[in-house]
């Protein structure tokens, strides 16, 4: 079938008569022009003598498998999104399409609004010289790495370290796609920018970016504000309440600190996002949902699945796409442009002139492990600032004297496998040197912004409400102005 001008071309690949006609038909009806091919010989044919925006095949076809097809499409750098369908339940097949190249998948049997939704996205997501219509999908949504969204996004992951430049190229690469991206790295090291830039830099920027602390949600209240809740569905639901998964409905779900999901949630989620689906609380009927899911852990997840704490299946979906924040010990090339933009924008917060940063201060932060990265590298700024004089920066005492660099020490020589014995003085009473480090830390957090815990609490990663019960347990001391110096919850 030959392509008019002001039409995307869709390439369908299915032995099966029937579903050939029926997945043709649908998209003619949405105006694209159609072409169709009913084995791995058609297909490759077509592909010889045309170029198409999208390409639907069949898993299995009766002279081989269509992952041929992409693997094709892949190593000569053709530009076709490719869609997959694949046997109900087959969930290995679908990864394994999705770490080929594949943008997305189906599962049969075909929902047809799944069906024209995910082609819709796919032409979203292709190149704009490409695409040349029904064209408002191509000239209503901004092209991935292209926006001015999507810079900023970049430019917010401070650093040209090979390490830094290698991650950028990756979120340009994986943004373009469906495929699921686990984002892996100490606490502190940015995770949720880089999911946030991934998302930035996708054809689902115009879309809701939702980002979701998996290990902030109290374990009974985790099925309602993933899958949301019908009036009734439980005492005081007094109307119908939307879920994580519908609030990012055309847009990026990010997860992070998945690896603290209880495993009862953790199967829920799998079929969710396995069938694009979800029922919410009290409701009998499913909803398709339509979402790209990011999550982020500092975890070794591999290694919660051996320990049995993690599900191996989830891990397995979760995981197809995989990116890795190298921590700042190990990009210490980056320290000096991060601590001009941390420092700019901690000037900006307190409207204040920039402070300059001596290079001894350098040289010293420098020598640090810094276990907590980037954010304790801020929350360091923030006292230097704070202690100093207009705009030098000043030091209360060395870093080697304070507890949370004490704990440091330790984290650096686990790192490095160094043996326990090489630690100095081993703590007689573990709970109660962990828990004079954790008051030492965020004693140190409310110091520095003038104990408001809200800010505080954002500082260190934590809610409010983790914040509070902290300062109780530990029982921190604070001026009675705090509590009117915290944000409302």
């Amino acid at each position: 079938m030959s392509t008019s001008a002001s039409q995307a071309r869709i390439l369908v690949v299915d032995d099966e008569p029937d579903l050939r006609t029926l997945y043709e038909l649908t998209l003619l009806r949405e105006g694209y022009a159609v072409s169709t091919a009913e084995n791995l010989l058609q297909a490759q044919t077509l592909l010889a003598d045309h170029v198409f925006d999208v390409m639907i095949t069949d898993m299995r076809l009766p002279d081989g498998l269509g992952m041929s097809l992409i693997s094709d499409i892949k190593a000569s750098q053709r530009d076709e999104r490719c869609v997959v369908i694949t046997a109900y339940g087959s969930a290995q097949n679908a990864v394994e399409a999705l770490k080929a190249g594949a943008f997305d998948y189906l599962t049969k049997p075909v929902d047809l609004k799944q069906f024209r939704a995910v082609i819709a996205s796919a032409l979203r997501s292709t190149p704009a010289h490409l695409v040349a219509g029904p064209s408002t999908l191509a000239r209503d949504t901004p092209l991935s790495g292209t926006g001015a969204l999507g810079q900023r996004a970049l430019g917010r992951l401070v650093g040209q370290s090979a390490s830094m430049c290698q991650v950028k190229e990756r979120i340009l690469k994986v943004a373009t796609s469906m495929a699921p991206v686990m984002v892996t790295g100490e606490s502190g090291t940015g995770k949720e920018l880089v999911a946030y830039a991934i998302h930035a830099n996708s054809h689902r920027a115009k879309g809701p970016w939702v980002a979701v602390n998996c290990s902030a949600i109290p374990e009974t209240l985790l099925e309602a504000e993933f899958f949301g809740a019908k009036k009734g569905a439980y005492t005081g639901a007094s109307q119908d309440r939307e879920g994580f998964f519908q609030a990012a409905r055309g847009g990026t779900l990010f997860l992070d600190e998945i690896g603290d999901l209880p495993l009862a949630m953790q199967s829920k989620l799998l079929r969710a996002i396995q069938e694009r689906r979800i029922r919410p609380l009290g409701s009998s009927q499913e909803e398709i949902v339509d979402v790209r899911i990011v999550s982020a852990t500092h975890k070794n997840l591999a290694q919660e699945v051996q320990q049995g704490h993690f599900r191996q299946d989830l891990f397995y979906r979760l995981n197809v796409i995989d990116l890795v924040i190298a921590p700042l010990r190990e990009r210490t090339e980056d320290l000096p442009a991060l601590c001009k933009a941390l420092l700019t924008h901690i000037a900006e917060e307190s409207f204040m002139p920039t402070p300059t940063l001596p290079d001894e201060l350098l040289q010293e932060l420098a020598r640090l492990p810094m276990p907590g990265n980037v954010r304790e590298l801020e929350n360091l700024l923030y006292r230097a600032v704070a202690l100093g004089d207009g705009e030098r920066l000043q030091l209360d005492s060395p870093f080697q004297s304070s507890p949370s660099t004490r704990e440091a020490s330790t984290h650096a020589m686990l790192a490095a496998d160094q043996p326990m014995e090489s630690i100095t003085s081993l703590p007689d009473d573990l709970q109660s040197y962990l828990d004079d480090l954790e008051r030492g830390i965020l004693t140190q957090a409310l110091q520095a912004t003038g104990f408001n815990r809200t800010t505080a609490a954002a500082r260190l990663g934590l809610s409010l409400r983790q914040m509070r019960y902290r300062i109780a347990r530990l029982q921190i001391e604070a001026p009675h102005t705090a509590d009117s110096n915290d944000k409302a919850e």
